[in-house]
């Protein structure tokens, strides 16, 4: 495995699905790919956390109405230790900048995955 494939993997935790699509195309883009991935989630000195980026994707997300996208960050945010209370503020700044109707739309789907995820 190369160094920029092994090195999304253990940045993101998993190897990421768009580094195995790319690798069936072309070993040379799956590197380019993978090397993407680490430029994004890896903590640099100064810089966002995961925990940060990942509240970040989050708020996008949900502005964006990508409610698979919303629950899927959720598992995610879990795992850093994120509390309830950050996710209902990203979710009220992403009705925000989005306007109220993507927040109706998007919250019974979020709002369960948070129930079942005990935030």
């Amino acid at each position: 495995m190369p160094d920029e494939i092994k090195e999304a993997k253990d940045v993101k935790g998993f190897q990421p699905r768009a580094v195995t699509y790319a690798k069936k195309m072309d070993d040379n883009f799956s590197e380019a790919v993978a090397g993407l991935y680490s430029s994004v989630w890896d903590e640099k000195e100064g810089g966002l956390s995961k925990k940060q980026k990942h509240l970040l994707v989050f708020a996008i997300a949900c502005s964006n109405q990508k409610t698979k996208s919303a629950v899927k960050i959720l598992q995610r945010l879990k795992k850093y230790g994120v509390t309830a209370q950050e996710i209902k503020d990203v979710m009220m700044i992403a009705a925000w900048t989005n306007g109220i109707q993507s927040f109706t739309n998007l919250s019974p789907e979020v709002l369960k995955e948070m129930e079942r995820l005990n935030f």
